[in-house]
């Protein structure tokens, strides 16, 4: 286990609570009081024959002086600092604010996590509002429901002297229009939960309800699954057309696992790295093959996304870091879109996330087309873009998620001003 190199202010801490002095855990520990008071200023290196001996002394783990499940509360700080773009955080004192006050750390730490929570939801009603059509027609239902009981209303109000034949088809009107604002209003209701027992956002497609049960597989399918078929977990999806989806994903799947077999791709993929067209080399398959099998084996932390001829995406895993569209079109400059243009010519580009400055992805973009009915048949185009964490150095293409809930005022690419800045238009 790692020493911290703050390990002496935690041994420190832990002595001051115990009550013991510098001379007397010096003493039990075998050593003398100026070595430990050099170690607890994290002057001096401490061996773990030593640590051992000091934890014994102080009648605590050895465990509690060395890095643990405070390493991942520190990372999560330094990303919480870095999407805060403050210039003055000290950086350099994230060790210390959790070795001395773990607390107020742990609720920094929650403060974040609830804040990016918020964010997801934002950006997700958000694209909801602006591209669900279920929603926008059940809303266009109720507007126009509400517009017509209001006139009807205003012209029963209005005219005293109106003849009995025509107040009475008015009534008749404001009862009929009255029940169509009633079921307007039933229905968007019914649209705003949809999928709220499935998913914390809500589900409302096919393709988010497969997405969901993969994510929820941590979006692996080892050969042995693929094998079976995974009918039952495929019967259990809620909707037909989305089991559809997933039987048409795991039979892909499937025809991939057979080109690439688990076993000798993981050995290939340890050998090469992650690169999807040396191991397309290596097993004489396709590069779009190479990097679904990358993205749904298991211990493969890589994203994915696959796109048509339209742009429209069709698959969308996720990477840490690289936050992916809900609905609409996803960012323009992603590489997946120049591969779309240019078919069997491959693209790579250092890539970085809004508000994720110490962050970095590589994006891996390929296109194949293909012409199903023949010559004169339509060509049909699928683009991958395989997303992966890079901690190399060279130019760095700054893109987002969508323009709708990116920030970055002055990208050249934006389409539409973003919710989340008020720039506007670059």
């Amino acid at each position: 286990m790692p020493l911290s190199a703050l390990t002496g202010t935690k041994l420190r801490e832990r002595r001051l609570a115990a009550g013991l002095r510098q001379a007397d855990a010096a003493a039990k520990a075998g050593i003398s009081a100026s070595y430990l008071n050099l170690i607890e200023h994290n002057r001096r290196n401490v061996t773990a024959d030593v640590l051992e001996r000091l934890a014994e002394a102080l009648g605590i783990d050895r465990t509690a002086l060395v890095d643990g499940q405070d390493a991942a509360l520190v990372e999560d700080l330094r990303a919480a600092a870095a999407r805060g773009e403050q210039s003055g955080v000290e950086l350099d004192r994230i060790d210390d604010l959790v070795d001395r006050f773990p607390g107020w750390a742990r609720l920094l730490g929650a403060l974040e996590a609830r804040n990016l929570a918020l964010e997801r939801a934002v950006e997700a009603l958000n694209d909801r509002m602006t591209h669900d059509p279920h929603l926008s027609q059940s809303l266009h239902e109720l507007l126009s429901s509400l517009s017509a009981v209001r006139a009807t209303a205003a012209i029963l109000a209005e005219t005293p002297d109106l003849e009995p034949a025509w107040a009475e088809r008015f009534h008749r009107n404001l009862h009929q229009d009255s029940e169509r604002l009633a079921v307007g209003a039933e229905a968007l209701v019914g649209v705003l939960d949809a999928g709220r027992g499935i998913a914390e956002q809500g589900i409302v497609s096919p393709q988010e309800e497969v997405e969901d049960w993969l994510r929820g597989r941590g979006w692996a399918l080892t050969d042995a699954e693929l094998l079976s078929g995974l009918d039952e977990e495929i019967a259990g999806l809620a909707s037909s057309a989305a089991r559809n989806l997933a039987r048409a994903h795991v039979d892909r799947a499937a025809s991939d696992a057979r080109l690439l077999p688990e076993g000798s791709f993981a050995s290939a993929v340890a050998e090469l790295g992650p690169d999807p067209f040396l191991l397309a080399e290596r097993f004489g398959a396709s590069p779009l093959a190479v990097m679904r099998r990358i993205a749904g084996v298991p211990g493969q932390e890589a994203g994915l996304v696959i796109c048509d001829a339209s742009g429209t995406l069709t698959f969308r895993k996720p990477a840490a870091g690289f936050p992916l569209p809900r609905f609409g079109a996803a960012c323009p400059l992603w590489p997946l879109y120049a591969a779309l243009g240019r078919p069997m010519q491959p693209f790579e580009t250092r890539v970085e996330m809004p508000g994720q400055p110490d962050r970095r992805h590589r994006a891996i973009a390929w296109s194949e087309a293909r012409h199903p009915l023949g010559l004169r048949g339509p060509e049909l185009r699928e683009a991958a873009m395989l997303i992966l964490a890079d901690e190399g150095s060279g130019p760095v293409l700054g893109l987002g998620s969508s323009c709708r809930v990116c920030a970055r005022g002055t990208c050249v690419a934006r389409r539409e001003p973003s919710i989340l800045s008020s720039e506007g238009v670059g």
